[in-house]
C-alpha cells in the first residue's frame, strides 16, 4: 500500500514528468477513478492548462495548475504514477493518461481501484478535502506530535496510522517506526512518558527521511520491514523471534524483547 514515501516519490514523478508542461489531452479509460466529476470535466478544467509545482500531504498528491483547477490524487492500496510515452502501450490497469507537451504522458495506474482522482476548483476546495487530515507526518513538529499523542486514549499504532492525527504513516511504517522506537504496537498512546514520545518522533523522522530517500519502505535486511515476511521472522536487532498480532484489525509486526513496552 502506497505510504508517505511512496506519495513523495509520485510526487517526483509528476513534477519531472509533467512540471511546467501543457496539458494537450486528457484520456479517461476507466471512470471507475473519478469522483464527483466526469470526463468531459476533467478534460475542460485541465486540457491547455500547465501543471505546475506538485505538492504531497500525508497520502495525497497534489496536482496544481497555477491558478486554476487543482488535481487531487490518492493511491488506495495499488496506485501508481508512471511517466511514460504518449506512443507506449498501455497496460491494463492504466486508469487515466495525462499527455503533456514535449512527447510525456503521465498515467495513473492502479489495479483495485479503492480511490482514485477528485477535482478541486479553487484552495477552498482543497482545504475541504483535507480538512479531516491531521498535520502531514514528515512535516509536523514535535510539540505538535507530543500533544496529539498525548491526548489520544487509543492503542498506539491505531493512534499513529489514524490519517485525523496524523498524515501519511501506514501499516509498514507504523511497525518500522514503533520497532525502532522501542514501543509496543498495543499500549495506550496516551501511557507514553515524554521521553517516550520524543524518541518516537525521532524514530519517525529518522524512518521518513530513509524511506523517503528509497522512494518507499525498503525492505532491507536491517529494517524490520525486510524480515517481516519471512516465514519464522527473525528481529534483525536482537535476533529474538519475531511475533505476528492484529492490532485494530491490521496485522502487526513486534519484537517481544526490543519492544517490551513504554520506559
Amino acid at each position: 500500500m502506497p505510504e508517505l514515501p511512496d506519495v513523495e516519490g509520485f510526487r517526483e514523478v509528476l513534477a519531472s514528468c509533467a512540471k511546467g508542461r501543457v496539458v494537450q489531452r486528457v484520456e479517461v479509460r476507466d471512470t471507475g477513478v473519478l469522483h464527483g466529476f466526469g470526463v468531459r470535466r476533467l478534460r475542460e478544467a485541465l486540457e491547455g492548462r500547465r501543471f505546475t509545482e506538485p505538492e504531497r500531504h500525508g497520502k495525497w498528491l497534489l496536482a496544481r495548475t497555477g491558478d486554476g483547477p487543482t488535481l487531487m490524487l490518492h493511491f488506495g492500496m495499488t496506485g501508481r504514477l508512471i511517466c511514460c510515452r504518449p506512443e507506449d502501450p498501455a497496460e491494463a490497469h492504466d486508469r487515466v493518461l495525462f499527455t503533456v507537451s514535449g512527447g510525456r504522458q503521465l498515467r495513473y495506474r492502479d489495479q483495485r481501484k479503492l480511490q482514485g482522482l477528485w477535482l478541486a476548483r479553487d484552495d477552498g476546495e482543497v482545504a475541504r478535502r483535507l480538512e479531516r487530515q491531521g498535520p502531514d507526518a514528515m512535516a509536523v513538529g514535535r510539540e505538535e506530535f507530543e500533544t496529539a499523542l498525548s491526548s489520544r486514549r487509543g492503542r498506539l499504532k491505531p493512534v499513529l496510522t489514524d490519517q485525523s492525527v496524523l498524515a501519511g504513516l501506514g501499516n509498514l511504517l507504523a511497525d518500522e517506526i514503533l520497532w525502532r522506537a522501542g514501543l509496543r504496537p498495543d499500549i495506550p498512546a496516551h501511557d507514553l512518558t515524554e521521553a517516550d514520545r520524543r524518541r518516537l518522533y525521532t524514530q519517525m523522522r529518522r524512518t521518513l527521511r530513509s524511506a523517503i530517500a528509497a522512494g518507499c519502505v525498503p525492505p532491507r535486511d536491517s529494517w524490520l520491514t525486510g524480515r517481516r515476511d519471512d516465514p519464522d521472522p527473525i528481529c534483525p536487532r536482537c535476533g529474538t523471534h519475531l511475533r505476528r498480532s492484529r492490532v485494530a484489525g491490521r496485522g502487526t509486526v513486534w519484537c517481544p524483547r526490543c519492544q517490551p513496552g513504554g520506559t
